[in-house]
């Protein structure tokens, strides 16, 4: 009874041995040169696929962003297209409803307000001048209307120049025809007489 005791106690020694001898044969494998090799080499293949892929995923921001401002660019000469023609018809549509502007004027300067026969006409003329001014000014048209001014070439055409001892040189004397603007800019210019002195010489560039 006492030797199969000893038996099963070397036997269990052995296991014991077995045991330790498969630990110590792992440890070695892991700690050896060829598995800190492999280990180096399996990190700088990750790393290399992550270089990869923070390099893909910033091209692909890159393209994303140069894209979104394309866009953005396209839409603003897109704006900026409409507001061209639309403008030039604007322009276009004002510079034709000018003659009816000058025309309504004339037959007001013209009628005798003092004749009670014409008079309820001259006020009809009068009413649909003031309201198509008024609608025309909603669009963006301005009047140009420079008696008594300082002569300005950007705005003003001067048609003739007249001496005038009343007027400092450079002024505007009478005006012929009205001027226009239209959002800023210019329509028509207004067609005007301009003072020079005595002595003779005038400088319209004022």
């Amino acid at each position: 009874m006492s030797d199969n005791r000893d038996v099963q106690a070397e036997q269990e020694v052995s296991g014991v041995d077995e045991t330790v001898q498969d630990a110590e044969v792992i440890q070695e494998e892991q700690s050896s040169p060829e598995a800190e090799s492999d280990a180096t080499q399996r990190i700088y293949e990750l790393e290399t696929a992550l270089s990869e892929a923070q390099a893909t995923i910033k091209e692909q921001q890159d393209s994303v962003l140069r894209a979104r401002a394309d866009v953005e660019n396209a839409r603003r000469r897109a704006e900026m297209e409409v507001e061209k023609a639309r403008k030039f018809a604007l322009e276009r549509f004002a510079g034709e409803l000018l003659p009816v502007v000058d025309n309504l004027e004339r037959a007001i300067e013209l009628t005798d307000g003092e004749n009670e026969a014409v008079k309820p006409l001259l006020e009809g003329v009068e009413m649909t001048h003031k309201s198509f001014l008024s609608t025309i000014e909603k669009f963006g048209l301005s009047l140009i209307d420079p008696q008594g001014e300082i002569f300005n070439p950007d705005l003003h055409q001067a048609m003739s120049m007249q001496e005038s001892a009343d007027h400092a040189p450079n002024t505007v004397m009478a005006v012929m025809q009205k001027g226009y603007q239209i959002n800023g800019r210019l329509l028509r210019p207004a067609m005007v007489m301009v003072s020079r002195a005595p002595s003779g010489g005038v400088d319209t560039q004022a």
